[in-house]
């Protein structure tokens, strides 16, 4: 099975491009999605997340807060590196449950894992090829506002703490420009899975060697 990682900043397609790429046939692994899944009462981030956050946190249903949660990280280091600590290793055993599971049935298939921060902790390093997903920050500051109903000085804000779209580039092996229409990034989401397939059948027949770079 080919291990393809797909990534970029705020707003900047990369949900769109994993949504397109599952379409065509790919499991889409998402960090984000499965992070909100650990997090629900009962799971396994659960109880650990509001012992260390406190009950500040918690919605009047017993739900985790994640805007709260946020906002006591968001320009926090430390914090936010004990709930990586928390939440971070459940999320991974579920992306490869996941993965184990689409691999028993498509053992030649393309497994997709989207998650906003695979260079900056090194991960991109455990998967065959990388996607990057880029557009312009002007796209991404009105994407933002629109999406999160955020201020522009707060979706600047965080765009600052992120890694430059342009320097992800640099670890990509495709990049996927959604600065235009739906269409055209499609055509090219189309044309990268092509290229995808055939690394995955040639991976699978043995006749390939994948590196991570």
């Amino acid at each position: 099975m080919l291990k393809v990682g797909l990534t970029g900043g705020l707003a900047s397609g990369k949900s769109f491009v994993g949504h397109a790429l599952e379409e065509l046939g790919c499991l889409l692994v998402e960090a984000d999605k499965l992070g909100h899944e650990v997090l629900l009462p009962g799971a396994e981030a659960y109880d650990a997340t509001v012992a260390e956050f406190g009950r500040e946190v918690l919605l009047a249903d017993g739900t985790i807060d994640r805007k709260a949660l946020a906002a006591l990280v968001f320009g926090k280091p430390e914090r936010l590196e004990v709930l990586n600590r928390i939440v971070h290793p459940p999320v991974r055993a579920r992306g490869a449950s996941m993965e184990q599971a689409f691999a028993a049935v498509h053992p030649d298939g393309i497994a997709v894992h989207e998650a906003a921060i695979l260079i900056e902790t090194g991960s991109y390093k455990k998967f065959d090829r990388m996607i990057v997903a880029v557009c312009t920050e002007e796209q991404q500051i009105e994407r933002a506002m629109h999406r999160d109903g955020a201020s522009r000085e707060s979706v600047m804000d965080r765009l600052a703490r992120q890694m430059p779209l342009r320097e992800k580039t640099r670890f990509a092996h495709f990049v996927i420009d959604t600065s235009g229409s739906k269409e055209n990034t499609l055509r090219q989401t189309e044309a990268v899975y092509r290229e995808l397939r055939k690394l995955a059948d040639e991976k699978g027949s043995g006749d390939l060697t994948i590196h991570a770079e």
